[in-house]
């Protein structure tokens, strides 16, 4: 078992990657961040699923996590995290991550298999879980909508995979651990702009001190996310920054949400919805 956060080190800063850290690459002065709040898309179905997982999110920060609890957090983020360096053990046994003030997680050799799917419910703060759920919230109903409810669990968790798969092949030496559902819910994402890329999306755009909100179809905006997220990432990568988010798990799972939806998608539920555009063939 990777061992538990020790006292015995100094102060020194929290380095938690979120996907799903460290010192975070710079934002490319050109680009903003997108915050979607609601889109025009109704459902059919009712969200159980999507509800669940996000119930589900809430109920692992406030009882595992505590809320954000300095020890609680640093504890859960060190059990449970998902670390590429020891799953794919290119990190010594005995490595020791700063998670907090006199807090520090001592890897094992050990690669801990199940953490790659315990990372996607354990999240580093109120802002992150408040924002992945609300961005599950957003887009997941109408994804899960066209699967059904079975399917679209099934279909989170894979892309929540694939997504710590990439950050992994990416930066296979990290010994940080990584936590987050972003992973899977860029999946999602993915999902949606292939099912739903006119829909209009409602969303918050900050300028500088102001915040404005533009309705755009899902492409742009998902579009434009994607796209932001590949150059922070690759920002990032030549800066040879490590830690603050986890950017390519962010794109590998969008992929995946892209490329698995053709087998996961519901060809009469589908049919049955008379908004957005659906663009996959009645034989998928």
């Amino acid at each position: 078992m990777r061992s538990r956060p020790s006292q015995e080190q100094g102060p020194c800063p929290r380095k938690m990657p979120k996907r799903q850290g460290r010192q975070q690459a710079p934002f490319p002065p050109i680009f903003t961040p997108v915050i979607p709040y609601r889109d025009e898309n109704p459902t059919d179905l009712t969200p159980v699923a999507t509800v669940g997982i996000i119930l589900l999110n809430v109920l692992v920060w406030v009882f595992v996590q505590g809320a954000g609890a300095v020890e609680s957090l640093a504890k859960s983020v060190c059990e449970l995290g998902l670390v590429p360096g020891e799953v794919l053990r290119t990190v010594p046994p005995g490595t020791a991550v700063p998670l907090g003030p006199g807090l520090q997680c001592v890897l094992t050799g050990d690669p801990h298999w199940w953490t790659v799917v315990t990372s996607m419910f354990l999240h580093g703060g109120w802002l992150h879980i408040i924002g992945n759920m609300w961005f599950l919230w957003v887009f997941g109903n109408n994804i899960e909508d066209s699967m059904g409810h079975g399917r679209f669990v099934v279909f989170y968790l894979l892309c929540g995979v694939a997504a710590a798969g990439a950050q992994m092949f990416v930066n296979p030496h990290s010994a940080v651990p990584m936590v987050g559902a972003s992973g899977a819910i860029s999946g999602v994402m993915g999902a949606y702009i292939l099912l739903y890329p006119r829909v209009r999306v409602h969303t918050l755009l900050p300028l500088g001190i102001f915040v404005t909100t533009v309705v755009l179809p899902a492409y742009v905006i998902l579009g434009y996310w994607f796209l932001y997220q590949v150059l922070l990432g690759t920002v990032g990568a030549l800066s040879h920054m490590e830690g603050g988010v986890a950017f390519w798990a962010h794109v590998g799972g969008f992929l995946a949400g892209l490329v698995a939806v053709k087998l996961f998608a519901n060809p009469e539920f589908l049919e049955r919805r008379r908004g957005g555009v659906v663009i996959l063939p009645r034989d998928v």
